[in-house]
């Protein structure tokens, strides 16, 4: 790579505005069938079609969405969209394009130096800042103040060179993200008007034009934006596109997030977590459940790990070689993730009857979905001739096998679930069970022990 600003011109490099250098990374990803946005899933027909229109544009956009709905995780891969290296005048407080400085440190070394001045290369990962808006926030943070050391130098309240650089400046030429814009003072969003229309900033009254090249994203919460805070109307105005997010529309992306995010220390079956994704979005369409405050995809991701959690200790306790997660384990859900959900206020008390019933449904619907045609009756007949199955924390999945009825249709399960070790193959026989307890056609009953017998 060049290293010094004549060299650079001599490699024929062309200088481009950050929001032109993402719109032409965007149109040749879009044009090489290439996905500009890996990680982002369930948004494909929805939101990602109206964010590449808005960068397309050239638009400062701001994301409004529930909490948990990917709204950092899609502001985070517009990185992506940046070119990987790009030349900045080496020691340049705001990474000055070579071709264009704006401070007056840069404009003196180009007088200084001409086509000697050295350059460095900067990767699109440090052209990315984030800041999450808190009400303690000041205009410094974001625009920039005086340096009181800078003057202690020596150095006059009137000269440029005094001042130290907020967020946004230090941003130039790169992607600007603040998180929850609602949270942040108005007088200090109004700092941001320059910055988003003209382009440039004032900092205490400092005669001073920064031509800034910014890309400005912000996310905020629906609710937020409307009651606890808003986004005065000068900045709102400015934003060229404003985008709703939502929870995933298909289970198969509900399973999939979870599958990304979740870090599980154990084997969750694909049914398992099936069963989590139903009873999130069961969750979301419960009159139970106080929908203005949502309930966050980092729910189902924490039950998953919840679920992989119980099967690991299992496994420490009882000796298990691989831990595998169990319908048994489905119960710890409601204990430890209750306090993630906000109720109804008339729900006073039914907390755990509410999320025991919803989950119940979310597993009667996955066992109906993933055993619908086979034919159960003889596991049915084999418990009501007296042959009991016994499960629960202190039962390893050895145990469990033996103690079922020899029926060739757990054969049909295991092969429907590709259920092929000891744990995976217990998990299933457990899925069927309390299906058919589900379906009211064999009984279930637990003791104090945390053992579950499913009987006639």
């Amino acid at each position: 790579m060049p290293t010094t600003v004549g060299a650079l011109r001599a490699s024929n490099h062309v200088q481009r505005g950050v929001k032109d250098e993402i719109r032409h990374n965007l149109l040749t990803a879009l044009r090489e069938g290439r996905d500009p946005w890996p990680g982002v899933l369930g948004f494909d027909e929805t939101v990602l079609p109206q964010v590449e229109r808005a960068l397309l544009a050239g638009h400062d956009m701001v994301i409004l969405g529930e909490r948990g709905q990917g709204k950092t995780r899609l502001l985070r891969s517009l990185v992506g969209l940046l070119d990987e290296w790009t030349p900045v005048i080496a020691g340049s407080e705001l990474g000055e394009h070579p071709y264009e400085p704006i401070t007056p440190a840069s404009l003196r070394r180009v007088a200084e130096l001409g086509e000697d001045l050295p350059i460095t290369w900067r990767h699109r990962s440090e052209r990315y800042a984030e800041k999450l808006a808190t009400p303690d926030t000041s205009v410094g943070d974001l625009v920039g103040d005086v340096d009181p050391v800078k003057v202690a130098e020596g150095r006059s309240l009137g000269d440029p060179e005094t001042i130290h650089y907020g967020l946004v400046p230090r941003s130039h030429r790169g992607i600007v993200a603040i998180n929850e814009l609602p949270d942040l003072a108005e007088r200090i969003q109004v700092s941001l008007l320059n910055v988003m229309e003209e382009r440039d900033i004032q900092v205490r009254g400092y005669i001073l034009r920064l031509p800034l090249d910014v890309l400005l994203v912000a996310s905020a919460n629906p609710e937020d934006y409307t009651n606890r805070g808003r986004i005065i109307t000068p900045l709102k105005d400015r934003f060229g596109a404003e985008i709703r997010t939502h929870y995933p529309l298909e289970l198969d992306d509900e399973v999939a997030v979870v599958v990304q995010e979740a870090d599980l220390v154990a084997t969750v079956p694909d049914h398992l977590l099936e069963i989590l994704a139903r009873f999130t979005r069961y969750l979301r369409e419960s009159t139970s459940v106080d929908q203005r405050s949502g309930v966050s995809a980092r729910f189902s991701i924490a039950a998953a790990e919840t679920v992989a959690a119980a099967a690991l200790r299992r496994s420490a306790v009882l000796g298990e070689q691989t831990p595998v997660a169990r319908v048994v384990d489905l119960g710890t859900v409601v204990d430890v993730l209750r306090g993630k959900l906000e109720f109804e206020s008339g729900e006073e008390g039914r907390e755990t009857e509410v999320l025991e019933h919803l989950l119940r449904r979310a597993t009667a619907d996955t066992a109906r979905a993933n055993l619908a045609g086979i034919d159960l009756g003889a596991l049915v007949g084999a418990i009501d001739s007296g042959a009991a199955v016994v499960t629960g924390d202190d039962v390893t999945a050895a145990q469990l096998l033996a103690g079922l009825p020899p029926v060739d249709a757990l054969k049909e399960v295991d092969e429907r679930l590709d259920a092929d070790t000891d744990g995976e193959r217990a998990a299933a026989a457990e899925l069927a069970l309390e299906g058919l307890y589900l379906a009211r056609r064999i009984a279930k009953d637990a003791d104090n022990r945390g053992r579950t017998v499913y009987q006639a």
